[in-house]
C-alpha cells in the first residue's frame, strides 16, 4: 500500500497489524449518526455513543486511514490540563476548569485501563510529567500555580530540589522543576489504531480512503464522498486542523502551526547508562515548549511546538513532510543530553497543531443546524483531552443534559483572532520576538523589552506562561 510521508508511529503500528484491511465508502447509506474523522476524537466519540446507545447505527468515515492525521503522528505525551488552569478559569470560570483539569488528569486511568481490556500495546508508562527551568528566568514558575490548584484541591505538582530534577531527567542543563505523577507516555498510532478495532468490534462501520466532498447542513442532512454518500440523523465533525474547511464559521478561532519532532535510532544502552529507561514526559518552561520522552525500544524523541504557521489556516504540504527544523531539533537535544552527540536521528516529522485564542478546546453546534456538532481546538494537549472531548461528543449528539453540554466549553469558540493578512503577519511577529526572548534568557540575558512585549501577547492567546512574575 502507498503511503504518503508519515510518523514511525504510524508506520510501526500499521506493520503491526495483520491483514491490514480498508472498506472505502462506494455505496449510499442511511444511519443514524454520521462521524467524519477518524482520528481520537471521532473514533472515542463513536464508542462512547455505542457504549450508551447500542442499537443506534453509527457511520464513520475517513479520509485517509484512521490515525493518519495528528492521533498518530503527535509525541505521544499524556499532559492533562492542569497547568492551563489559571488561563481555563479566566476564560469559563471555576467549576469548569476544574472538571476539565480532573477529567483529563482521570483519562491517564481510563486509557490504560481500556487498552488493558482490549488487549491494546500502546506502550502506555505512566510515569509522571516533569516542567524543568533551563535559566533563572524560569525558576520558581509554578507557584502561583500550585497555589491556585491547592486551594481548589486538585494540585498534583510538587516543586523539586535542582539535584532531584536532574535526577530525574538526567540532564544537567535543569536547574529546578516541577513533577506531576498524573501522565506518562505511550505510542499515540498503536492506540488510534487500537480504537478502531475496538470500534469495529462493536458494530460501527468504518470507511477509510473515503474522502468527503461535501455535506448538506439542512434539516435532511446528507453526507457525499467521491463514490458515496450517507444520509444521517445527527453529524459530527472530528476533522482537527482540517475543520474550517467544512465550518468556515469557525476560521478566525485558530491558528494553525505546526509541532516538530525527532526520534532517534535505537540506543538503549546509552540511555540505560544515562538513566533514562522509563516513561517519563520531560519538558521546559519556554512559550514553545521542547518536549522529550524515550520508547521501550530504547529509541528518545524530542519536539518542540510553535514552528510553521499557515497562511489562511491552510494545511500546507509541509505538514505531511519531514520537520523544516531538523537541525535544530538536533542541535536543542544536544544540548540537553550531550553524550548523545554520536546517536543517529532516523527521522524527522511534523504536523498541524490548530491552536485557539483560549489555548484550550471548544465544542459546539453548527449555527444553522444542531443536530451538527464539532469539537476543535486542542491546542497541543489532545491525547487525553480527545478522551474527554469524546465524551462531551457523545452528550451533544444524544442531546444529554450533563456536566459538559451544560459546560461553557460546548458554546462555540469564546475568542477568535484578527481576520487574514493580521493573523498571520501577527503570529510571525510574535513567534519571532518569542524566539528573541527565549535565546536571551537561556544565555541569561534579560531581553529587550520589546520582545517581552510581544511575547506577552502570546501569552494572552492561549500559550501557559511558566516564567516566574
Amino acid at each position: 500500500m502507498d503511503l504518503h510521508y508519515q510518523s514511525p508511529w504510524f508506520v510501526e503500528a500499521l506493520e503491526k497489524e495483520e491483514n491490514l484491511k480498508i472498506n472505502e465508502l462506494n455505496l449510499n447509506l442511511n444511519c443514524d449518526v454520521c462521524i467524519i474523522g477518524g482520528g481520537y476524537t471521532g473514533l472515542w466519540t463513536a464508542i462512547k455513543i455505542k457504549e450508551k446507545k447500542p442499537q443506534l447505527n453509527i457511520i464513520l468515515i475517513e479520509k485517509d486511514l484512521c490515525g493518519s492525521g495528528a492521533s498518530g503522528r503527535n509525541g505521544g505525551c499524556m499532559i492533562p490540563q492542569s497547568t492551563k488552569f489559571q488561563g481555563i478559569r479566566d476564560v469559563v470560570g471555576i467549576d469548569d476548569a476544574k472538571k476539565m483539569v480532573l477529567s483529563t488528569e482521570a483519562a491517564v486511568k481510563h486509557i490504560k485501563d481500556f487498552c488493558s481490556a482490549n488487549k491494546i500495546n500502546a506502550e502506555i508508562r505512566d510515569d509522571g510529567i516533569l516542567y524543568g527551568a533551563t535559566n533563572t528566568f524560569h525558576q520558581g514558575a509554578f507557584e502561583n500555580l500550585i497555589r491556585d490548584l491547592n486551594q481548589h484541591n486538585i494540585n498534583s505538582w510538587e516543586r523539586l530540589s535542582k539535584e532531584k530534577v536532574q535526577d530525574l531527567t538526567k540532564s544537567k542543563k535543569f536547574i529546578d522543576g516541577y513533577f506531576s505523577p498524573i501522565g506518562g507516555s505511550l505510542q499515540p498510532a498503536v492506540l488510534v489504531r487500537g480504537l478502531k478495532k475496538k470500534a469495529e468490534n462493536i458494530g460501527i462501520k468504518i470507511f477509510e480512503k473515503s474522502t468527503v466532498i461535501s455535506y448538506n447542513y439542512k434539516k435532511d442532512i446528507h453526507v457525499k464522498t467521491k463514490n458515496g454518500s450517507v444520509s444521517c440523523e445527527k453529524l459530527v465533525f472530528a476533522i482537527n486542523a482540517w475543520t474550517p474547511n467544512f465550518l468556515p464559521f469557525l476560521s478566525r478561532s485558530v491558528v494553525l502551526v505546526s509541532s516538530d519532532m525527532i526520534i532517534s535510532e535505537p540506543i538503549k544502552y546509552q540511555l540505560q547508562s544515562l538513566g533514562l529507561n522509563n516513561g517519563l514526559v520531560i519538558l521546559d518552561s519556554n512559550l514553545f515548549t521542547h518536549y522529550s520522552r524515550t520508547t521501550p525500544d530504547g529509541k528518545i524523541i524530542l519536539g518542540k511546538g510553535g514552528n510553521t504557521f499557515s497562511f489562511r489556516n491552510k494545511v500546507i504540504d509541509s505538514f505531511d513532510g519531514p520537520s523544516t527544523i531538523e537541525k535544530l531539533l538536533k542541535k536543542s537535544l544536544l544540548s540537553f543530553y550531550p553524550s548523545l552527540k554520536d546517536a543517529k536521528i532516523t527521522t524527522s516529522w511534523n504536523g498541524p497543531s490548530e491552536r485557539t485564542k483560549t489555548g484550550f478546546p471548544f465544542f459546539g453546534y453548527h449555527p444553522k443546524n444542531k443536530n451538527i456538532s464539532y469539537a476543535f481546538g486542542y491546542s497541543g494537549n489532545g491525547v487525553l483531552t480527545c478522551h474527554v472531548g469524546g465524551e462531551i461528543l457523545s452528550g451533544m449528539t444524544l442531546n444529554e443534559n450533563n456536566k459538559w453540554t451544560d459546560s461553557n466549553f460546548c458554546k462555540g469558540p469564546l475568542k477568535n483572532f484578527p481576520p487574514e493578512p493580521f493573523r498571520w503577519l501577527g503570529a510571525m511577529i510574535i513567534r519571532n520576538a518569542v524566539r528573541r526572548k527565549e535565546n536571551a534568557q537561556e544565555k541569561e540575558i534579560n531581553p529587550k523589552w520589546i520582545d517581552k512585549q510581544l511575547a506577552k501577547i502570546a501569552v494572552s492567546v492561549g500559550r501557559v506562561d511558566f516564567e516566574k512574575k
